[in-house]
């Protein structure tokens, strides 16, 4: 099948572990366009969505043999969790 575009909207929500409040990851968006998954970021802009955060990132996903490229940051709003680089 080979490689193919997935474009996502992960939300980010603050949770309470014990008494910290803790960013964590929400349900991730599969998008079918890069327009959506900027609409969803415009909506943590506009704070019409509940989530603490969100990114928008498209990357190449080739399943069948388990390759997952670089995401690409396509916007990101709200508090989100820093990018780690190793």
């Amino acid at each position: 099948m080979g490689a193919t575009q997935r474009i996502v909207f992960m939300p980010y929500v603050w949770r309470l572990k014990g008494k910290k409040r803790v960013l964590e990851p929400g349900i991730p968006v599969i998008c079918r366009t890069e327009t959506e998954a900027l609409r969803w970021v415009e909506k943590i802009d506009n704070k019409s969505l509940s989530a603490a955060g969100g990114q928008a990132v498209k990357m190449l996903v080739d399943e069948e043999a388990g390759d997952y490229g670089e995401p690409e940051l396509l916007a990101s709003a709200g508090t989100v969790p820093p990018i780690q680089e190793y």
